[in-house]
C-alpha cells in the first residue's frame, strides 16, 4: 500500500508542471558546475550552477538521466557524474584512472556515429581530454578545488540547455530505457496489477537521517540467501519498472533537502514525510500547511500555528472544517510515513493514511488530553518537543538535549498521535524519573504525563477494561480521593509551609530532598515532614497567625480524605498522579494570591474555625 500511494502521488506530481518532478528515465540530482564546450571539442567555460544564497554555496537540483545504483563496481552515469568519472581526477577515489575509462567506454558505445553537433563535440571532449588538464587549463584551474569530486554536466556553447536536454540525446537515452525494460524479465506488478518489465534493482532511496550517504533500499534481494524457486533479487517481490522508478522518484522528491521542503521533517531517529490527496491543489496544499504546523517544520509561521489552533477549535465544536475560511476539506487524503535507518536498507517505523477530518480529530484528543488550567503552552507543542520533555535537564537554568531523548521514543509517540493508540508507556516511566532525577516540575512535562494516564484510562474503558481511577483532573480537585493525587497535593502544601516559616532563603526545600522519596515510598517519608510541620506551624503562628491557621486547615482537608495508613510504595501511574497533584495545589496556590507566593502574604483565617 505504501508503494501504491508513492506511486500515485509520482503520476500527480508529473502532471503539474511546477513540481520539478523528473520524467520516467530522469532523477533529480544535486550538480555543482557545467563544462562549456565549442563545436571542437575544447572546454572554453565553466559554468558555476551552485547556490549561493545561504551561508554557503550549495549544489543546484537538476533533472538528469536516471544514475546507477552503485555498490562496489564501477558504473558510469550517462552525460553528468562526479569528477573521477568525467574528467579522471579525485581527491578521494583510488580507481579514478578507471572509472574516467568506464565513463569514456559507456558514451562511445551509446553515442558513435550520431550527426548531432553537440554529440560530437562531447565524444571528441572525451578523446582529447586528460587528467593533466585539470590544472593547466587556467579557467579550469580556477575552479579546481571546488570542482573535485562533485557532479558535472556539459553544455554547448551558445546555447542555454544542458547537453543530455537536446532532442537527439534524449531519444537515444528513451531507447536505452526501452532495451532495459525489453531484457528483463516481465511478470504481474505488485503495485500495479498488470503484466510488465519487472526491475530487477530499484534505486536509492537518499535523504533518511542516520541511512548510507548512497542511500539506501526499501526493496532489497541482494544475496544469494533471499532468492528462491528460481527468482532472483528483484524477482522475489515483482514490481514494475515504471512503478519501481515512480515510487522511488516520489519518496526521494518528499526527502529531498532544501529550505522550501516543508514535506519532511526529523522527529528523533525517524525521518517524516507526508503528503496530501484532494480533488484540488488547493486544497491538498492547505491540509499539508496544517500539517506542517502541527509538525512543527522548521518554517512554521505565526499565521500557520494560529491556523492549526482555529481548526482544533473547529473540531473540539463539532463542526466541520470546510466551514473554516480558505480550502480546508474533511475529505483530503492524508498520508505520512515514518523511515528509519537500518544498515542498508530502510525500516518503516510508522505508516498512517486516514482523512484530514480523522487526523484532525486525533489531534483534537491529543490535546484534550494535554490540557492543563493554566494552560502548559502558548502554541501547541509539537511531537518532537514533548518528546524532548523526557530528556534530563542539568542545573536550574539548563536545557534538555535532542540526543538525551531515546531514539525511538519520538517516533513511538508520533505514531500514537496519529494514529490514536495509546502513549507509550515508556514515555511516563521517563518523565517519572526526571521528576525525580532533577525536580524540574515544568507545565508541559505534567501536561505529557496527564496526558498518558488520561489516555489510558479513556481507550481502556472504550474497551471494557475496569478502572478504580478516573482521569486525571485538569485543574485542582480538592474532591478528587486519588491517593497518588493526595499525596502530591500534600506535599505541595507541606513545601508551601516550609517555605513559610523559614522564607524564601532556605537553601533547600522539602522537593529537593525528598522529592523522589515522597512519590516512590510516602509511609517512610510524610510522617516526617508531617512532624516537621507542626515546628514550622509554630514558628508561624508568632507572626502571621491567620496564614498558619489556613495553612493548617489546608492539611487537614487532604489528611482527612487519605486513608489512616500511608502507602508503603506507589506504583508508576501513581507517581504521576503524584506530580499532577503537586502541580495543581502549586498552581492553584500562586493563582489564589495573585501569581504570588503564600509566604509573601500574612492572610486572615477563613471559616467558623479561625
Amino acid at each position: 500500500m505504501i508503494l501504491a500511494a508513492l506511486s500515485d502521488y509520482y503520476e500527480r506530481l508529473l502532471d503539474d508542471p511546477e513540481s520539478g518532478i523528473s520524467a520516467p528515465g530522469y532523477s533529480q540530482e544535486k550538480i555543482s558546475f557545467a563544462i562549456v564546450l565549442a563545436e571542437d571539442g575544447s572546454p572554453v567555460e565553466i559554468n558555476d550552477l551552485r547556490d549561493f544564497s545561504g551561508k554557503k554555496p550549495v549544489p543546484r537540483t537538476l533533472s538528469v538521466p536516471q544514475g546507477e545504483k552503485r555498490t562496489v563496481a564501477i558504473k558510469s552515469n550517462f552525460l553528468w557524474d562526479k569528477t573521477s568519472y568525467v574528467l579522471g581526477v579525485s581527491a578521494s577515489s583510488k580507481r579514478s584512472e578507471d572509472e574516467h575509462g568506464a565513463f569514456k567506454t559507456l558514451h562511445h558505445q551509446v553515442l558513435d556515429g550520431s550527426d548531432d553537433a553537440g554529440i560530437k563535440a562531447f565524444l571528441t571532449f572525451l578523446d582529447t581530454w586528460t587528467p593533466q588538464q585539470f590544472t593547466t587549463i587556467p579557467h579550469i584551474a580556477a575552479h579546481a578545488e571546488a570542482m573535485m569530486d562533485v557532479n558535472l554536466v556539459f553544455r554547448l556553447d551558445g546555447e542555454r540547455r544542458f547537453l543530455h536536454e537536446r532532442p537527439a540525446i534524449r531519444e537515444i537515452w528513451s531507447a536505452l530505457q526501452t532495451q532495459v525494460e525489453d531484457a528483463s524479465a516481465s511478470g504481474m506488478c505488485l503495485v500495479t496489477g498488470r503484466t510488465g518489465p519487472v526491475s530487477r534493482l530499484h534505486p536509492a532511496i537518499k535523504g533518511v537521517n542516520g541511512a548510507q550517504s548512497s542511500g539506501a533500499s526499501i526493496v532489497s534481494f541482494n544475496l544469494d540467501a533471499f532468492s528462491s524457486y528460481g527468482k532472483q533479487q528483484g524477482e522475489n517481490a515483482p514490481i514494475s519498472e515504471r512503478a519501481t522508478f515512480a515510487y522511488t522518484t516520489a519518496l526521494n522528491h518528499l526527502l529531498r533537502r532544501d529550505v522550501g521542503n516543508r514535506q519532511r521533517l526529523q522527529i528523533g531517529d525517524t525521518t517524516v514525510v507526508f503528503w496530501a490527496q484532494a480533488d484540488s491543489a488547493a486544497h491538498a496544499e492547505e491540509a499539508e500547511s496544517a500539517l506542517s504546523a502541527f509538525f512543527g517544520s522548521e518554517d512554521t509561521s505565526e499565521q500557520a500555528t494560529a491556523r492549526l489552533q482555529a481548526i482544533l477549535e473547529q473540531v473540539r465544536q463539532g463542526r466541520p472544517l470546510r466551514d473554516l475560511p480558505g480550502n480546508l476539506d474533511d475529505g483530503t487524503r492524508i498520508f505520512v510515513l515514518g523511515l528509519a535507518p537500518n544498515a542498508s536498507r530502510l525500516s518503516i517505523r510508522f505508516w498512517e493514511t486516514q482523512t484530514l477530518g480523522v487526523f484532525t480529530e486525533r489531534l483534537a484528543k491529543h490535546h484534550a488530553d494535554l490540557e492543563l488550567d493554566p494552560p502548559a503552552w502558548r502554541r501547541p507543542p509539537t511531537p518532537q518537543f514533548l518528546a524532548l520533555q523526557t530528556a534530563p535537564v542539568y542545573g536550574d537554568n539548563g536545557r534538555p538535549k535532542a540526543e538525551d531523548v531515546p531514539p525511538s521514543l519520538a517516533g513511538e509517540l508520533t505514531r500514537a498521535i496519529l494514529v490514536g493508540t495509546r502513549y507509550p508507556r515508556s514515555v511516563l516511566g521517563a518523565i517519572v524519573m526526571r521528576f525525580r532525577a532533577d525536580g524540574h516540575i515544568s507545565p508541559l512535562r505534567v501536561a505529557l504525563c496527564k496526558a498518558v494516564l488520561a489516555r489510558e484510562v479513556r481507550l481502556g474503558k472504550q474497551h471494557g477494561m475496569p478502572f478504580n481511577e478516573g482521569e486525571p483532573p485538569v485543574s485542582l480537585d480538592p474532591h478528587n480521593q486519588d491517593p497518588g493525587y493526595l499525596l502530591g497535593r500534600l506535599f505541595s502544601t507541606l513545601e508551601n509551609l516550609q517555605r513559610a516559616a523559614l522564607g524564601t532563603q532556605v537553601n533547600a526545600t522539602i522537593r529537593d530532598r525528598y522529592y523522589g522519596a515522597a512519590s516512590a515510598t510516602p509511609a517512610s517519608i510524610f510522617p516526617v515532614l508531617l512532624r516537621n510541620a507542626q515546628n514550622h506551624l509554630g514558628k508561624i503562628r508568632k507572626d502571621k497567625r491567620g496564614l498558619a491557621v489556613n495553612i493548617e486547615k489546608e492539611i487537614g482537608q487532604i489528611v482527612d480524605l487519605l486513608e489512616a495508613i500511608f502507602p508503603r510504595s506507589l506504583p508508576i501511574e501513581a507517581q504521576g498522579r503524584f506530580a499532577i497533584g503537586y502541580y495543581h495545589q502549586t498552581q492553584a496556590r500562586f493563582a489564589r494570591n495573585g501569581g504570588k507566593d503564600a509566604t509573601d502574604i500574612d492572610t486572615e483565617p477563613e471559616g467558623e474555625e479561625a
